[in-house]
């Protein structure tokens, strides 16, 4: 079940939704609006390894806009903060977004229960296009639960994006292989 704008005011006074900058107009019938951040980021080697950090050099959109190009995978971060401590949150792009050809995340739509920060985007785009900072870039929608979570993303021993960040963060897999045993966790 979807939350309706109405249990989405609900939620955020009972503090089981939190959204910093929170915008009335921002509220859609069942989502949440947010923005792309100045931050973006990319990767500095041609080549990824899931097993090694992969370093991101970060840079800001200009005033006048940055053109994403197809060959490239950018990091992005939503301008807004979110707490979501009841519900799992799902982050989807905006259709007049995807009209454009840009894509926000390829597999990572999904919060989970407990997911305190700022969304990082992966963000890729079919043909060039100019970006902007501060421009509506997706919709948060949160989706009911049934029972009770037993272990929320925040205090997951194992979360690897906990840290509060404006910035866009990179992958984290390696942290997923065990060196010592030579296998994935």
């Amino acid at each position: 079940m979807i939350l309706t704008d109405a249990e989405i005011l609900v939620e955020i006074d009972r503090g089981t939704i939190v959204i910093q900058p929170y915008r009335l107009d921002c509220l859609g019938s069942n989502s949440y609006d947010v923005h792309l951040a100045a931050a973006l980021a990319t990767y500095t080697s041609p080549v990824l390894d899931a097993r090694e950090h992969n370093e991101i050099e970060h840079f800001s959109i200009p005033e006048e806009g940055f053109v994403l190009r197809p060959d490239m995978l950018y990091l992005g971060v939503t301008e807004e903060y979110t707490e979501t401590h009841k519900h799992v949150p799902f982050l989807e792009g905006k259709s007049s977004v995807g009209r454009l050809g840009i894509d926000i995340h390829a597999t990572a739509g999904k919060g989970d229960v407990g997911f305190c920060n700022t969304w990082t985007l992966e963000i890729s785009v079919k043909q060039p296009v100019r970006v902007y900072a501060g421009m509506p870039i997706g919709q948060l929608i949160y989706f009911v639960v049934k029972g009770d979570c037993i272990n929320p993303y925040a205090t997951k021993s194992s979360a690897k994006y906990n840290t509060r960040t404006v910035k866009p963060v990179e992958s984290m897999m390696f942290k997923n292989y065990d060196e010592t045993a030579g296998r994935w966790k």
